[in-house]
This record gives C-alpha cells, sequence and structure tokens, in this order.
C-alpha cells in the first residue's frame, strides 16, 4: 500500500498546483485535463499490457522497483520543466513508471491471501489512491505556500513553488525503491494450491508484447500474421487517425504540438490534430493490434479476457465510474481555489478556526485549502474502498454476482451529492461533499479488481490486470479529466460546468453494470470450463476465486 501511496502522491499533486502551473505556462483547463489525463493515461495503460505480461513471468518485486525510481525521478524532473512541452514529456515517464506497480501488486496480492479474503486485500492496496491522493494536496499546497513566502523571487534556481513541490515527492520514492527491493517474492499459485513453475524466458513474452502495442512496429507485426491481418491493421490506424482529425475539427481544439512539430520537421503541412485526440486515437489503435496479437498467440487468455462479454461489462462498467471519480478527484483543488476567497501566501487570522476558516469570504492559502480537501479526500477514499470491498466479500459469499452490486452502487450513488457539490456557495458544504462524494466512488474499486481477478485463471491475472486498466485509464483517466477541462475552457473557466459535464456517462455504466449482473454468475461458474474450451490444455485455476 505503501508504494501506492506514493505512487498516486506523484500522480494526484498535479491537482493543487494546475493553477500555479496555469498563470506560469499560459495554458488553459483544456491542456491542464490533458497533462493529468491522456499524456499519463495512454503511456501507463500501454505500456501496462507488456508489464503486465511480464509481471505474470518475471519478479514481480523486482519489476515494482525499477518502476517506482522511474516514475518518481520523472515526477522530480517535472519540476525543472520551463515549458509545456517539458511537462508533457515527464508526465509520458511518470506513466511509463507507475505501470509497473498494479500488474505486480495485484497478482502479488492474488499470491499473499485466499481468495476468501482478496477482495479486501486488494480494497486496502487500493485505499492508497486515496490516501496519497490526499496526502499530494496536503503537501503540495503547504510547499508552494512556503516556498513562495521565503522566495518570492525563486531562490537561487529560480524555481516557483510548484516546481519545488515536484521535486519534493519525487526525491523520497528513490529511496523507497530499495526497500521494496527487499520484499519477498511468494511462489506464484501456491496458495490456491495450483503452483505455476517459473517462465524460464520471462522476457520473451515482454519484448513480444512491447512489439504489438508500439505505434510502428505494430505493422511488422500484423504482417507476421498474413497479408488480411496488415491489410485490417493499417486499415484501423487510418481510421483512427480520421477520426482524431475529425474530433479537433468538430471541437475546434485546434492543432497540437506533436503534429506541429511533426510537421516542422518533415517540412510538411499536415492536418491539425489537437494531442488529446492524437493520443488517444493511437492509445486505442495501439490496444486494437495487442488485442488482435492476444488472439493469435493466447487465445485461453484472449477468450477470457477480451472475449467474455462478462469481462468487458465488469471492467467497462468501472471504467464509467472512473470517468467521473478522476475528473472530480484532479479539478476539486483547482474548482474551490478559483471559487472560494483564498490568499497567495498564509492566511489571516481566521484561519486559526476552523469553523470560521470554512465560511464564506474568509482567506485560505492554498495549504489550508490542500489541508480539508486533500484530508477530507483521504478519509472519504479510505472509510469507501475499505468498507466497499468488505461488502464486495459479504455479498460475494451469498451471491456470485454480489461483487457487482457494489460497482453499480459507486456509479450511482454519488451522482446527486457531485450536482450538490460544484453549485453550493458554501465551502463548508463543498468540503463536507467532498468526502460523501470521494467515499461513494470508491466503494466500487475493490469489488471491480476482484471481479476481473475472478473471471481469469492464475496465469492471466497479470495481463487481466492490465485489461482492466485500460477501462479504467482509456475510459476514464483519459476522457474524463479532459472532458471536464474543455468544457471548462469552452465556459471561461467554469469548472463547475466541466465537472458536471462528465455525468452524462452514467446511463452508459448502468447499461453495462445490468449486464455484467445478468452474465458475470455464469462466468464465474465456468472459469475452467471456458479455459479449457479455449484450448488451455491444463487449467489452474479454481472457479470463483
Amino acid at each position: 500500500m505503501l508504494v501506492y501511496v506514493l505512487n498516486f502522491i506523484d500522480r494526484q499533486i498535479l491537482s493543487i498546483l494546475a493553477n500555479d502551473i496555469k498563470a506560469d505556462l499560459g495554458v488553459d483547463d483544456g491542456y491542464l485535463g490533458f497533462l493529468y489525463g491522456t499524456a499519463f493515461a495512454i503511456f501507463y495503460a500501454l505500456f501496462g499490457i507488456p508489464l503486465g505480461k511480464l509481471a505474470d513471468s518475471w519478479k514481480r518485486v523486482r519489476l515494482m522497483t525499477l518502476g517506482l525510481a522511474l516514475w518518481s525521478a520523472m515526477t522530480a524532473a517535472s519540476g525543472f520543466a520551463r515549458d509545456a512541452t517539458t511537462l508533457t514529456v515527464a508526465r509520458i515517464g511518470v506513466g511509463v513508471g507507475e505501470a509497473t506497480a498494479s500488474p505486480s501488486a495485484y497478482s502479488l496480492i492474488s499470491d499473499w491471501f485466499p481468495a476468501r479474503l482478496r477482495a479486501t486485500a486488494l480494497a486496502i492496496y487500493s485505499s492508497g489512491i486515496y490516501i496519497g491522493g490526499g496526502v499530494s494536496l496536503l503537501i503540495g499546497g503547504a510547499i508552494v505556500d512556503q516556498w513562495n513566502s521565503a522566495f518570492p523571487d525563486g531562490g537561487a534556481l529560480g524555481l516557483a513553488g510548484w516546481q519545488v513541490a515536484f521535486i519534493a515527492v519525487g526525491l523520497p520514492g528513490l529511496l523507497l525503491a530499495v526497500w521494496v527491493l527487499t520484499l519477498k517474492e511468494p511462489i506464484r499459485g501456491a496458495i490456491d494450491g495450483l503452483e505455476a513453475p517459473e517462465n524460464p524466458k520471462p522476457f520473451q513474452g515482454f519484448v513480444t508484447e512491447l512489439f504489438t502495442v508500439i505505434p510502428g512496429f505494430t505493422f511488422f507485426g500484423a504482417a507476421q500474421r498474413g497479408m488480411a491481418a496488415l491489410a485490417v491493421n493499417i486499415a484501423v490506424f487510418f481510421v483512427a487517425m480520421i477520426a482524431a482529425v475529425g474530433l479537433t475539427h468538430v471541437l475546434g481544439s485546434g492543432a497540437g504540438a506533436i503534429v506541429l512539430g511533426v510537421g516542422a520537421s518533415l517540412g510538411a503541412d499536415l492536418p491539425a490534430v489537437t494531442d488529446q485526440w492524437l493520443l488517444l486515437a493511437l492509445g486505442y489503435y495501439a490496444v486494437f493490434c495487442w488485442a488482435s496479437a492476444l488472439r493469435v498467440r493466447d487465445y485461453p487468455t484472449f477468450a477470457l479476457t477480451w472475449g467474455s462479454p462478462a469481462f468487458l461489462c465488469t471492467i467497462l462498467g468501472y471504467g464509467t465510474v472512473a470517468f467521473m471519480a478522476y475528473s472530480a478527484s484532479y479539478w476539486g483543488a483547482p474548482y474551490a481555489e478559483r471559487v472560494f476567497t483564498l490568499t497567495i501566501g498564509v492566511s489571516g487570522g481566521c484561519a486559526r478556526d476552523p469553523i470560521d476558516m470554512m465560511m464564506i469570504g474568509c482567506e485560505l492559502s492554498k495549504g489550508e485549502l490542500g489541508f480539508w480537501l486533500g484530508g477530507g479526500g483521504a478519509l472519504g477514499g479510505f472509510l469507501g474502498v475499505i468498507l466497499g470491498g468488505r461488502m464486495a466479500d459479504y455479498l460475494f459469499i451469498r451471491t456470485s454476482g454480489g461483487r457487482i452490486w457494489v460497482i453499480l452502487f459507486g456509479l450511482v450513488t454519488p451522482v446527486p451529492f457531485a450536482v450538490v457539490q460544484y453549485t453550493t456557495p458554501s465551502f463548508a458544504l463543498f468540503s463536507i461533499l467532498n468526502v460523501v462524494v470521494g467515499a461513494l466512488a470508491a466503494s466500487a474499486l475493490g469489488a471491480a479488481a476482484a471481479s476481473s481477478q475472478a473471471l481469469v485463471l492464475p496465469r492471466m491475472r497479470g495481463t487481466a490486470t492490465a485489461t482492466f486498466f485500460l477501462a479504467t485509464t482509456l475510459v476514464g483517466l483519459a476522457l474524463g479529466p479532459y472532458t471536464a477541462g474543455y468544457v471548462s475552457a469552452l465556459n471561461k473557466g467554469d469548472l463547475s460546468a466541466g465537472v458536471l459535464s462528465t455525468l452524462w456517462i452514467t446511463p452508459l455504466g448502468l447499461v453495462l453494470l445490468i449486464g455484467a449482473l445478468r452474465l458475470v454468475p455464469a462466468a464465474n461458474a465456468s472459469v475452467i470450463e471456458r479455459a479449457r474450451a479455449a484450448g488451455e490444455a491444463d487449467p489452474a485455476a479454481t472457479v470463483g476465486v
């Protein structure tokens, strides 16, 4: 859990720094949504695929150690960014590093805890999301306040408070990586009585997967499967690019730095494509390539993931929860900073009285804002994910579809509270509802993670985790925060309109999860049979794990 706490400190600290970055770099809310969401999410999701495969075949503790060191170093590097392009590149590096964490951790937890406690264990691990997210606001706000107060001119290095905050949270991760390396690697599958032998060539599958998801190399991978596969691959690539150009034109989001840079280097006038839609198109294309290759190379895994309607309804249904949750959690601090009266540095006397401080018109520093929102968000998220995980385990014992009811609860119940939260003129009520909305949305995570693990064999858990996170990232993280930022930018920085615009996805999530309720019980009961039918020689699994 400690690793995941740091994971989300490094990821979520951008929230409390967003308005400072906007002012210093001259960007808009659309870019801030892109930076937090898509720039991170695409690379996090795509590298999660080969790294998920590596987690299925190599030492998971070592893999997590390397990833922790990389994302911590790239977070620290964000502190030296002087322009949007450099900050974007650093953010991409954070995404690649963090892609190692959950495939490794989910697989380790599944080998450390028995099936009856797995949802709870995964929920405790996942609570790091909310603890880390809350702590990031506390730390980030305090650092910005103190640095800008002490060094208004940036100090000897000419760094703004937001840059120092990135450096301060990035460096400790390098020390934590040394400790993680000392953890004991469990025997894969032993806790289920289905011990899996070590893979003699653990990196072979990783390299193969890597080449199936990198655009460009994907053409060669498709060609190896025949000319028909290559033709389909090329067609999908062009459809994705046409869709990116079309979305840029329809939404009027303008040309992005990537296409402008490529065009300048080639001396060509390329069609205008916003970075958001270009990366998203490449991401969806790459996922298609990977799924197509997986179907040929490991059909049993494909059949129990991409070929399973129950699995797809579950992960996409949770993806709609993430769409709203990521948007609200990221934009909460920037929204409050703009709507409620704040000072640049340390606030006046009313800050000493918690009751007065939460009233309209009282001056709040960024550090105090981080305390109220970060502490409340951490509390709500932690309680929600733990209680949701326990409820998921309780219901699962009584009905095989019980975990899906918890996901459904996490989708529907936050909506009315979110509407009030982002329209109230009271900071006190906003802060209280920040706890409530966070807790309700968080309740779905442990149930969704455990449900996805239960629908595959032990050897497939790392790949299933990577596929699960495709839904949470490519549906939730890559689209939710950007949608809110884009709508806000269209409405002259109105983040209330932006965040509430993400609620439209609720009916779609409802349809998906109702489908999961109908499909998951039978799928849980037939994992071994479906694996055998797909060609698995010796299914190393138990029903309903």
